[in-house]
């Protein structure tokens, strides 16, 4: 057997990640016994039968039949004996896990050592649709830690992520069917695509007439503040783009990662919506150079504008033909249409330096400081600004993202695609300032001319323009009409080149190709939005076809949205608002890297250093004003969509986490704010009843969660404890499993609470452990709130000692305590049907059927079963799912009451029995309720002890005290009767309560009633009843008082008695709470920890 190995197959049935081959230790390796219990392979086909649990008998093969590579770290070494061996096995799409041996089989050694803990791999980090590599799988700390002989995994692979292996083998089977997707490189993807927009339709078309507007000087500012704007927001961009791995979607999932999916999803709208409009801009611009052709040879169809608009349908009908052709066909028409582009600039460049005569009336007269001197300051015309020129000219600038929209189809890394923004700001200022702006336009061109031979200088005529130094008279362009010169013709550029057509063909290259490039970004990056699905009515957009995954419905609306702007067919019109779009699509880019930078989170850790916080906030404020200056009503519409789509998504919550930079920060003022509160004093006026809720699973006593929601809701801490007692050992991996649910579920009812589980050996101890480590800082419990325990009678009295026991503890950790009482009880949780704690992917496919709900036994709710869970919130008659027979009467009015307190109470009473003060927490509660909608048409009635003789004193005295804690109420009731004698046939009663827990000492030997009463400390002495025999009574008398006058209340809440601890036992304090509280609407025991709670000083 040391000459075989293993085989590498896998199975296709991949049940579990390790494989183990099941054979008798032994000292020795023996190879004659052990042969048979892994029997060989040698044709490599599937491994012997599955052994039992979560590990695989290990098939052998002949070495000469492996036909699967290993890794460079594995060796080849002879089987030892009792070797913890290692082999590895693939699912089918390359993802790989290290599958464990127990026996005499192939292993791999990590330094040295037989083990699976794997080194350091960048595949494990990677994601499940991970394109550049392999996902593998590292052994989870439980492969690791747990025992051997440990029952199968239930939770599946890995964080939950990975398909099955039939899944991941079809995945891959179809992907290779189809070939790999288009992918390009730095040059195809991005540089060309960023030229080509930033060289684009107002480079030709409009930059001479915005020299002519601004003069040289504010047009090289004018240049300078885009590129500011640009080059700041390029370094941001740079920043987040080399923070880890950029998906499909451009700005949209810069932003959308970065500041979570409130402002990714309004952004990614806008940005999108700002791209389909671009496209638009540059078919207009494309148009305009077909119209003024069509116009020199006298072949309108139209006018001008109907041919625009024309012109324009047809041209963007094409562009979308070519985007549907995919993205390749895309790529190479874009190389084409660069190579014309650069040839354009060089022609007219050149053509700067060959004035001719012929020219000279349409006012191109050569290089000229005259020209120079006049053009350099501003002469702003139809009510033009320095702003407004800026608004249509920044389009321009925006090509700097035209690579990143489609980073989903680019090979290259991330830091190149950071350098690559860096560079086209540096090429634009370069091209545009040194090239285009100072010597061809600013120099050489005046601003008006008539075209006209006949307009010469005359001695008759006083003329100090620059043409007139140059033998020509313009001056009659003053009145307006003239159609040449930088302010009237759109076309210099024609004029100044060297060969007019190049020129034409370099518009025809900008304005199409940056149409393309615009017409295939918007589509991209919208997908992207409808793929996150954060407004799930655009999800049927995020459908891809083909082998690029090509957007044909995004192409199809955006198609729609160009169309209608091209209706507008005015160039100046449709400029400024993709400006206004783009701007806070970059401010909030430059937000970003300043909110991630303050956030300080670990995570944020950006290769490209070259950026700075400050000045991404500069940028993002700079975008924000800019904004505003152009058009103030444009930029406050572009706000309040960004805000409705911001408030949409904060209230919809899609189930998206993808590490925002808002959850670092809240995090980061959470613990500022956390340390800073221990550093003060507790004040009486800071006063919060911070709940710790002993309520089991969330969704086993609804109605107990949520009355104390409402009076903690947005105002203090309220923790749902959980006190799970086991007999066996502890499964912490299933207890960290119900804690996700359950805290899912309190986010779904919207509950404000904290899960807290605990294992322990019985609820007093593990309310211990909860009462003494729940919390953090100030924000701890100082409140224990639990339900009544109805059912003491029937159970085991040591669970009574245990609830007794644990309010003695609350008390000795000052804590205030509560106890909330229901006739009808608060646990549901052995009702059939309750499955809200599991999520839509744990719940089992089941045959439903819409009948009554159903009853199954009653479990105990401590024990560490997870109980039943229920379903959506239900109404009588109560229906459900997978029921087999009709619900009790009793059970139906349990389920009724557990849902009282999530109605509207309407009009009724809150009566408070302030009997004992405790520090006023036995009124704080009521007035907290009271200040919900759902309590607020209710009225406090508040009743208090006293003497017959002075009831009308002790009200005025309990008013005063009432309106100096500024608490309205509406009644206040003095019971002179308090302390009179309860009614026979109620004593009665509550003798036949305690008679089954007396110790009747008296009716034995003193030693064995010692014996006895140590052995159960609960029962209830001969000589403890006389001594409390006044308060007994009390407990009687007030629950007659109680049914008197506040049966008809919607909530009592009344002072708990109080028990000394170590005189009165467990069962005649039950037996006190029992006789208090029985027969009564909704009941709450409060006590406070005696000190004060309210205050009436300021």
């Amino acid at each position: 057997m040391s000459g075989q190995k293993p085989s590498l197959k896998s199975d296709d049935s991949a049940q579990s990640r390790f494989q183990v081959d099941v054979v008798m230790e032994a000292s020795s390796a023996a190879p004659g016994p052990a042969a048979p219990s892994a029997p060989a392979s040698t044709d490599g086909s599937r491994p012997p039968e599955e052994s039992k649990g979560r590990f695989r008998v290990v098939g052998f093969m002949d070495s000469g039949a492996m036909d699967i590579g290993l890794p460079p770290d594995v060796s080849h070494e002879p089987d030892t004996a009792n070797s913890d061996s290692v082999s590895l096995h693939s699912t089918g799409t390359g993802h790989t896990h290290i599958s464990d041996s127990h026996s005499n089989t192939y292993y791999m050694r990590t330094f040295g050592h037989n083990t699976i803990d794997a080194v350091p791999n960048i595949d494990f980090y990677r994601q499940t649709a991970a394109p550049f590599g392999e996902k593998l799988t590292r052994p989870s700390l439980s492969e690791l830690h747990d025992e051997l002989d440990k029952e199968p995994f239930e939770d599946g692979l890995a964080n939950g992520e990975e398909p099955s292996a039939a899944e991941e083998a079809a995945a891959l089977a179809a992907k290779e069917a189809k070939g790999g997707s288009v992918k390009f490189g730095w040059v195809k993807g991005v540089l060309i695509r960023c030229m080509l927009n930033i060289w684009g339709v107002m480079l030709f078309i409009r930059m001479s007439w915005i020299v002519g507007q601004a003069g040289i000087g504010l047009t090289i500012g004018i240049i300078l503040m885009a590129t500011v704007v640009t080059t700041i927001t390029g370094l941001s961009t740079s920043a987040i783009a080399t923070n880890g791995f950029v998906r499909g979607g451009g700005a949209y999932y810069l932003i959308s990662r970065s500041l979570g999916p409130e402002f990714g999803g309004s952004i990614g709208l806008i940005f999108a919506f700002a791209n389909a409009v671009a496209v638009a801009m540059y078919v207009v611009g494309f148009a305009e150079t077909v119209v003024e052709l069509l116009n020199d040879v006298d072949a309108l169809m139209t006018d001008e504008l109907n041919d625009i608009r024309i012109v324009g349908t047809l041209t963007i009908i094409l562009l979308l033909g070519i985007s549907v052709a995919g993205m390749e066909w895309e790529a190479k028409a874009q190389i084409v249409l660069l190579v014309i582009l650069l040839a354009a600039i060089v022609n007219f460049f050149f053509g700067s330096f060959m004035p001719s005569e012929s020219k000279e009336p349409k006012g191109f007269f050569g290089y000229r400081t005259a020209i120079l001197l006049e053009n350099f300051g501003p002469e702003f015309r139809d009510g033009e600004t320095f702003f407004s020129v800026f608004a249509i000219f920044f389009p321009a600038a925006t090509g700097i993202l035209a690579g990143a929209n489609i980073s989903g189809d680019l090979t290259v890394g991330f830091s190149s695609l950071s350098k690559s923004f860096l560079y086209m700001s540096l090429y634009r200022l370069l091209i545009y300032i040194c090239v285009l702006v100072v010597p061809p336009a600013g120099s050489c061109i005046v601003r008006d001319a008539t075209g006209d031979h006949n307009d010469t200088v005359s001695p008759t005529v006083n003329c100090t323009d620059a043409a007139c130094t140059l033998g020509y008279d313009f001056s009659i362009c003053k009145e307006g009409g003239c159609p040449f010169g930088l302010m009237n013709d759109f076309q210099v550029m024609s004029l100044v080149s060297a060969f007019g057509p190049l020129i034409t063909a370099g518009i025809f290259s900008a304005t199409l190709s940056s149409a393309l490039a615009s017409l295939v970004s918007a589509p991209k990056v919208f997908q992207a939005l409808c793929k996150d699905n954060i407004y799930p009515g655009l999800s049927v957009f995020a459908k891809g076809y083909g082998r690029n995954n090509e957007p044909l419905r995004g192409y199809v609306l955006t198609f729609c949205i160009g169309l209608a702007f091209i209706l507008i067919a005015e160039l100046n019109i449709i400029a400024p608002i993709i400006s206004n779009f783009f701007l806070a699509s970059y401010a909030l880019i430059n937000f970003s890297v300043f909110h991630a930078s303050l956030a300080s989170s670990p995570g944020w850790r950006p290769s490209f250093k070259y950026y700075n916080m400050w000045v991404s906030l500069a940028g993002a404020i700079l975008c924000c004003v800019v904004m505003f200056v152009i058009n103030w009503w444009a930029a406050l519409v572009t706000l309040l969509i960004v805000l409705a789509l911001y408030i949409y998504v904060s209230y919809k919550k899609p189930d998206v986490n993808w590490g925002s930079s808002t959850q670092a920060l809240i995090y980061n003022q959470a613990l500022t704010h956390c340390l800073n509160l221990t550093g003060v004093e507790d004040h009486v006026k800071n006063f919060r009843p911070q709940c710790l809720v002993l309520a089991g699973y969330p969704n086993a006593r609804p109605a107990l969660l949520q009355l104390v929601n409402s009076f903690t809701k947005n105002v203090s801490l309220m923790v749902s404890g959980h006190v799970r007692t086991v007999s066996r050992r502890s499964n912490f991996r299933e207890l960290y499993q119900d804690y996700a649910r359950c805290q899912r579920y309190l986010n779904k009812k919207r509950i404000k609470a904290f899960y807290a589980p605990v294992f322990s050996d019985n609820l007093r101890h593990g309310a211990q452990l909860l009462l003494q480590a729940v919390g953090l800082g100030r924000l701890k419990p100082n409140t224990l709130v639990m339900g009544f325990k109805n059912n003491w009678s029937d159970g085991n009295m040591r669970d009574v000692e245990n609830y007794i026991n644990t309010i003695h503890d609350a008390f000795d950790l000052l804590f205030g305590v509560v106890i909330l009482r229901l006739q009808e009880g608060l646990d549901i949780s052995h009702i059939q049907g309750q499955d809200e704690l599991l999520s839509s992917h744990e719940k089992p496919p089941v045959i439903t059927k819409d009948v009554l709900i159903s009853v199954i036994p009653a479990k105990d709710s401590d024990s560490d079963s997870c109980p039943s869970k229920t379903t959506s919130n239900q109404s009588s008659p109560l229906i459900t799912r997978e029921t087999k027979s009709p619900l009790s009467l009793t059970d139906q009015r349990l389920l009724e009451s557990s849902q009282q307190f999530k109605k509207k109470q309407g009009k009724g009473t809150i009566d408070v029995w302030w009997l004992f003060d405790d520090g006023g927490l036995t009124l704080l509660i009521p007035y907290l309720l009271t200040n919900r909608s759902k309590w607020g048409d209710c009225r406090i009635r508040v009743f208090i002890g006293g003497k017959i003789n002075r009831i009308d004193h002790d009200r005025r005295a309990m008013a005063t005290l009432l309106s100096r804690f500024r608490i309205d109420f509406s009644d206040i009731n003095v019971l002179g009767d308090i302390n009179t004698k309860p009614k026979k046939h109620n004593k009665l009663t509550f003798k036949e309560l305690i008679e089954p827990y007396r110790l009747k000492e008296d009716d034995m030997e003193q030693e064995a009633a010692e014996r006895l009463k140590a052995q159960e400390p609960w029962r209830i002495t001969d000589n403890e009843l006389e001594l409390y025999k006044a308060k007994t009574n009390r407990q009687i008398r007030l629950n007659e008082l109680l049914k008197e006058h506040s049966s008809t209340a919607k909530l009592i809440v009344m002072s708990m008695p109080l028990a000394r601890k170590g005189t009165v036992s467990s069962a005649l304090y039950m037996c006190w709470l029992e006789t208090l509280s029985k027969d009564l609407p909704p009941l709450l025991l409060v006590r406070g920890n005696h000190q004060s709670v309210l205050t009436f000083y300021s």
